[in-house]
């Protein structure tokens, strides 16, 4: 097995600096930034990246990184894309805890040794080692069970070059396999089928009768008795304003003296 390497810094190529993090994000503290995308930027040192103590999802693709030393302290960090790259040694993402989805493809990892780093990882689900549509990959991608040998190496890993080693996905992919199976076998007379069945039961559709309630009662017959006593109300004012009226008729006809 090849030794662990990693390039040397050799102060070519961008840095990741605070105004460049605020100028990409907009954000005046960096602790304040939750997503980061620094594709194609031409970056080969990660700089203050470490001081975004609660970044969760990084693209870093499409770079000149060697060194990962700064990512080391991002407990928080869950989708991490690193894909094109100069990545020798993942050996600091051994801190990322929160790690669920990680694409290495196009780097220079020669050896799955490389890769035990990522074991204590409990949350990783997602490996991406090479991507055939990208054109990229590994130096240890050419072994042709580096799969088999990375799924045994990490069990927790349900998908690996984006394919389904665990879950649903996988028991899906065997079931089918399995039937075709049975299908290429000699057929079997099959038994009579049953007659189709309703998927809801009988009387479903019919509308159900309305419930009677004693609260929904009560409250309509309190209702009708104050629209009635209302009613009654309007009356009697209608009553008193008509003898005002006729009261201040008469006043006024009497009054010619004055």
């Amino acid at each position: 097995e090849e030794d662990e390497e990693e390039e040397e810094d050799d102060g070519s190529g961008v840095r990741v600096t605070p105004a460049l993090l605020k100028a990409t994000t907009g954000e005046f503290s960096l602790e304040s930034i939750l997503l980061l995308r620094l594709r194609g930027r031409g970056i080969a040192h990660l700089g203050c990246l470490a001081d975004c103590s609660n970044l969760e999802w990084l693209d870093l693709s499409d770079n000149a990184i060697a060194g990962l030393a700064p990512l080391a302290t991002l407990r928080a960090l869950a989708v991490l894309n690193l894909a094109g790259n100069r990545v020798a040694s993942v050996e600091p993402l051994r801190g990322c805890r929160s790690l669920r989805q990680l694409n290495l493809a196009g780097n220079r990892l020669r050896s799955l040794r490389q890769l035990r780093c990522l074991q204590g990882l409990r949350h990783l689900e997602s490996l991406r080692l090479r991507d055939p549509l990208g054109n990229l990959g590994n130096p240890l991608c050419a072994a042709p069970t580096y799969r088999t040998a990375l799924a045994a190496m990490l069990p927790g890993l349900k998908a690996i070059d984006g394919q389904r080693v665990a879950g649903r996905g996988s028991e899906l992919f065997r079931l089918c396999r399995e039937l075709d199976a049975v299908l290429d076998a000699d057929a079997v007379p099959a038994a009579p089928a049953e007659p189709p069945q309703p998927w809801v039961q009988a009387g479903f559709w019919e509308p159900r009768p309305p419930r009677r309630s004693a609260v929904l009662e009560e409250a309509t017959r309190q209702l009708g008795q104050a629209l009635r006593e209302c009613r009654e109300l309007g009356r009697r004012a209608d009553d008193s304003i008509a003898q005002a009226q006729r009261v201040l008729g008469r006043r006024h006809h009497g009054n010619f003296g004055f």
